[in-house]
This record gives C-alpha cells, structure tokens and sequence, in this order.
C-alpha cells in the first residue's frame, strides 16, 4: 500500500518523465526506467484490456480503478501532463539559447544509466551480447535518418502520436525525435504551447492507440525474455548517445512554420572546434551533474 509521499514522488517521476519526453534525443522510458517503475507502468498499461471493462460493466468503478493500478497511473499522468504543459516553452527556450549545456546534462544522465541499467541483468551470455549490439545499431540507425517534412494535418498527427509513443515508452529512443523524423514535432509541440484543442485532441487519442497495444507487447517480452528484453533496451540507450552528443555543427537549415531558419541536418563534431574553455567546463560540470543525479537516485531506490 503507497502513502502519499510515495505518490507524490511518483508524481515527482512523472515530471521528469514529461520534460524528458520534450526533448528531441531524450526518452521518458529512461526516466521510468531509472527511477524503478518501468515494469510496474507496463502492467499498469497492459491492465487496460477487456477484462478491466468487464469488471467496471458488472463490479463497478472501485473494482475497475483497483484492477487497473488507477493510483499509480493517475499520479504519474498528472505529473507527466503537467510538465509537457509548463515545461515546453522552458525546453524549447533552453535548446535555442544553452543547449550545449543541455545536452551535455543529458548525456551524463544516459551514460549513467546505460551502466545502471545494465546491471539488472541477472546473467551474461552470448544471447544478452547480441541483444545488447543489436539495439544500439537499431537505435543509432534511427538517430542518423533524415527528417521528413509532413503536412501537419489532424490524420497525421494522430498517427504520430500512436507511432512517438512506442518510442516514449522505450528508454533511449526518444518519443520528440520520432516526431522530428515524422515532421510534426513543431506542430504538435505549438499546439500544446497554444493550447489548440484539435491537435492536443488528436494527438493524445494517437498516444492512447499506441500505448495500449504496444505496452502489451514490451509487458509480455519482460515476463518471457526478461534478461535479453534489458539488454536490448540498453542497446537502445547506447545507440541514443550519438543523437545526444551536446557539440554539432549544422550541414543544413529549413524554414519552420513560424518563418525562421533553424537546424534541418546537424552531424556530430568535437568540442575543441568551436568552445571556449569557459563554456567547455560547464559542459563537462553539466554531465558530471547528469551522471550523479543518476546514481543518486539509483541509490535511494535500492536504499527504499
């Protein structure tokens, strides 16, 4: 039985989950992952089935919310929603003008939990080393595809919704960049910033199609395949770090809906080509801060 602290620190994780989720690169999977409540919010999902309407049909509302862990889910949704609501002009600003340092804040917090993460293999074989190359080539395979430039119709961006959140709830790919390749990132991001009912509508009803039927399949993959399941995710995480590196220059520009030139294709280059020392060690301060929030929280969870 949770107390409300612990709900309000599962809100707490929601919060994190959904400014991770604004990021292009960075995943809310991660986040639950990290944090201990990845396995838990995929039951949670898959719990939403036939069963759980039948239960409400015949047993009511109290036996329906039990069946379906209404309380966790509740408490992580409002702290997801809430951040996505607030935190998407922050994030939009601090990648304009400081996303060296964000990016850099980033990948200190993946480079961590790539070593957390794949410590909860129970067992190594040549099984969990396949699974582990595997994912990282899938994931860098989908860093390095060029983005598409789609209509920003309603069809469409339900079906970026269902497609992105496949990629959200998979630590290390990353719902916003799904979305950037998909061409509709700035769309459904301006929609949410002004609060425009049709796209937010349509977007969270895509969402909601592909969280139901994909958690289903991730939820079955860790209870049969669990060790390999991890390795793979770690891949994942791994194959991410090409996407996040925080210094890039940009090959190519396009014209956003707004009328401004901004970054259409950008590659990877080092540090010493364009940043003075004194941005450089905040950089580097901005992993190391990244790497020991990670541990931090591993360590009061394992604590807990």
């Amino acid at each position: 039985m949770r107390s409300l602290k612990d709900y309000i620190i599962l809100t707490l994780k929601g919060l994190a989950m959904g400014a991770a989720d604004v990021v292009p690169g960075v995943s809310g999977g991660t986040i639950a992952f990290i944090s201990g409540i990845y396995e838990e919010l995929l039951e949670t999902i898959s719990s939403v089935n036939l069963v759980a309407l039948k239960k409400l049909k015949s047993e009511g509302i109290k036996s329906f919310w039990e069946h379906i862990n209404g309380n966790f889910i509740a408490a992580l949704f409002l702290g997801i929603i809430i951040s996505v609501a607030s935190f998407a002009k922050l994030i939009t600003y601090l990648l304009e003008f400081h996303g060296i340092l964000l990016w850099s804040f980033f990948f200190g917090l993946i480079i961590a939990s790539i070593y957390l993460v794949g410590r909860k293999i129970k067992q190594w074989s040549v099984k969990e080393i396949i699974g582990i190359v595997v994912g990282s080539i899938i994931a860098y395979y989908i860093t390095i595809l060029p983005p598409m430039q789609n209509p920003d119709a309603i069809w469409f961006i339900y079906l970026s919704g269902a497609i992105a959140i496949c990629a959200m709830i998979l630590p290390g790919i990353s719902g916003s960049f799904i979305l950037l390749l998909l061409g509709s990132y700035e769309a459904i991001l301006g929609g949410i910033k002004d609060f425009k009912i049709a796209t937010i509508t349509a977007f969270a009803f895509g969402c909601l199609t592909g969280l139901l039927s994909f958690s289903k399949l991730l939820n079955w993959l860790f209870k049969h395949f669990h060790d390999l399941t991890i390795t793979i995710l770690t891949g994942f995480l791994v194959g991410s770090l090409n996407k996040i590196w925080p210094w890039k220059t940009t090959i190519s520009t396009r014209i956003n809906s707004h009328g401004e030139t901004v970054p259409f294709i950008q590659e990877n280059i080092l540090p010493t080509h364009f940043e003075g020392d004194s941005k450089l060690v905040l950089s580097i301060i901005m992993l190391l801060i990244g790497l020991g929030l990670i541990i931090i929280l591993e360590r009061l969870a394992v604590k807990k």
